[in-house]
């Protein structure tokens, strides 16, 4: 290949990499841009053993800028490439459908409904977030209702109240009122009254296997037909907690041929005797089924609009039942899908989480390695990132996956252009969460000449924001797999060229062009004498490292880029290290 063709190629790799680094917001892979290359290039392709060897230092080297400067060099090079990708995300943006019949409510009521057994993972987040939007959109309200009418198999855990308001409040949301089940108690005995009265409910004491074999048939249940005064007075005795769990329930007389068995005659109150962990609601011991609690709730408070997983329909058709008996409109329902996230290996339910914090897998809630929304919060994602990447799924009834690559694009658009840049060197992966992808080994160098002490710009979009000084001493830190070879020159970022000599690093004359021109990478490094050790939590464990020693003067939940890295929040100063979380690339 002469020296013409390698520039064209060089060229045409440069502008492929910069492009599929940005519409994928991640490093760019060799094999991915073969095929536009060659075929935007086909007097490349009689060179196809070459090409891959000419673009993967090009690749490493455009791996090695973080998006801002990806964003600009691809201006430079080719500003309709960048039009085009900025096209593409404008037309990618999604917003919610409009509400079923608004025209027809004097004002838009929802609510969130959650089970208080735990903090909230990431998948809880898409309910607030649609449900605050439809709010803000329509002027509307919304009220956060804790279902926690079961206080056995999905036990409230008595810290996550305030945690799910919390993590709402993250979000950038204010429920308009919040409501407690098991304070209403009293309310959804009245209305059992009420139902019983109305010819709609009775008290059943069948085995659950004798049932459920006489409503598979279509066939009533012997005690469906007891008068109302028998069928109030084991209620009663129900409310009093004479029976033992599973001596008697409350049902809803539906229809017993029902072509959906699930509707059947299905229970509306139960037995427990595990006390409730409130100490208002620990005297208590007939409970309500969450579809009786929840649909006389939503009449209750004026629900307008309901948003439901695809897998609760039946919870609407065993609803309605009750609200014909009580003559009362039932609200508008959305189903939708469920919703999957990409990257962890942790799985997306709270039970499971909470049983990996308890055996010490997981370091808390807020690991960031869980799944969690105190998790993201605490690496320094904004709540408004989530919201946005959760509203561009819309409602579909089909499952729909959340990449967590959008979140952080949203989270980068709200934070790249207020954080500083500072530089990190990574010396070693605590690999507590798998194999690591990649390993980092720091070495440390003398240097000869240049400067003594770099001035690098603190973002380098705005140099009104002016630098920051680092002071070079006698020898650097940088991560091994950034040295050249031997005799080749790299670029150290805010300091200028150096030459690798083998044992020490040697400062040249040469100015930027050789970076622009000449090939040579662009690299980060720290100071090896004034550097602070810096120990970097991240979803795939701890990575160890050492930071500019400015690093050490910002708060905790201050934002940082680290130059090559990615955003970090600083969590903590120690006598022995700053701890910070990583965010994203």
């Amino acid at each position: 290949m002469d020296e013409e063709l390698r520039e064209r190629v060089e060229r045409a790799v440069e502008r492929n990499a910069l492009y599929n680094a940005l519409k994928h917001e991640s490093e760019a892979q060799v094999g991915a841009i073969m095929g536009p290359l060659m075929g935007d290039n086909p007097d490349f392709r009689e060179h196809g053993d070459e090409i891959a060897g000419v673009a993967a230092p090009v690749v490493q080297r455009v791996n090695g800028m973080d998006p801002t400067e990806q964003r600009e060099r691809l201006r430079e090079i080719d500003p309709d490439a960048l039009a085009d990708l900025e096209a593409e995300d404008d037309e990618a943006e999604t917003t919610l459908p409009d509400l079923p019949n608004v025209e027809e409510y004097d004002a838009v009521r929802m609510r969130v409904a959650p089970n208080p057994n735990g903090p909230w993972h990431l998948g809880h987040a898409r309910m607030p977030a649609v449900i605050g939007t439809y709010k803000e959109r329509y002027d509307g309200s919304f009220i956060c209702r804790f279902d926690d009418t079961d206080p056995e198999t999905k036990r409230p855990d008595l810290d996550a109240y305030d945690q799910i308001l919390e993590d709402i409040e993250y979000l950038g949301f204010e429920p308009d009122d919040v409501l407690l089940a098991s304070d209403r108690l009293e309310t959804y005995y009245e209305y059992a009254r009420e139902l019983i009265e109305a010819g709609g409910a009775y008290t059943c004491s069948c085995p659950g296997e004798e049932f459920s074999e006489l409503k598979n048939a279509g066939t009533a249940c012997p005690h469906r037909e007891k008068d109302r005064e028998t069928v109030t007075a084991e209620f009663e005795a129900m409310v009093e907690g004479e029976y033992a769990p599973g001596e008697m329930v409350l049902r809803v007389k539906t229809d017993i041929e029902h072509k959906n068995p699930a509707l059947r005659d299905w229970v509306a109150f139960r037995q427990i005797d595990v006390p409730h962990p409130r100490e208002a609601a620990a005297e208590y011991r007939c409970w309500p089924m969450l579809d009786f609690q929840s649909g006389i709730d939503d009449h209750l408070t004026d629900i307008t609009h309901i948003i439901r997983g695809i897998d609760l329909q039946d919870s609407a058709k065993r609803q309605r039942f009750v609200y014909d008996y009580f003559d009362w409109e039932y609200p508008e329902v959305v189903h939708w899908g469920h919703v999957q996230v990409d990257e962890y290996d942790v799985s997306m339910s709270t039970s499971t989480i909470k049983e990996l914090i308890d055996g010490g897998e997981l370091d808390g809630w807020d690991d960031p390695r869980a799944p969690t929304l105190k998790s993201v919060r605490r690496r320094g994602i904004q709540g408004e990132a989530i919201v946005d990447a959760m509203i561009e799924l819309g409602t579909s009834t089909s499952n729909v996956d959340l990449s967590m690559s959008s979140v952080y694009a949203n989270n980068r658009e709200r934070i790249d252009d207020e954080t500083d840049r500072r530089f990190f060197v990574r010396t070693d992966f605590d690999a507590r969460g798998g194999e690591a992808e990649q390993t980092f080994e720091a070495v440390e160098l003398p240097v000869e000449g240049g400067p003594s002490t770099a001035a690098p710009l603190l973002h380098p979009d705005h140099e009104e924001r002016g630098t920051r000084d680092i002071p070079v001493g006698e020898a650097v830190h940088l991560e091994d797999r950034d040295l050249p070879a031997e005799g080749e020159v790299v670029w150290l970022k805010g300091f200028g060229a150096v030459r690798y000599e083998g044992d020490r690093l040697v400062a040249t004359d040469d100015d930027i062009d050789v970076v622009r021109e000449g090939g040579v990478d662009v690299v980060h490094w720290v100071p090896a004498a004034e550097s602070i050790p810096v120990r970097m939590r991240t979803t795939e464990g701890d990575v160890s490292g050492f930071a500019e020693p400015g690093v050490a003067d910002y708060p905790s939940d201050a934002l940082v880029q680290f130059v090559r890295v990615g955003f970090a929040r600083i969590d903590r100063h120690t006598e022995e290290e700053t701890v910070a979380y990583f965010a994203h690339r």
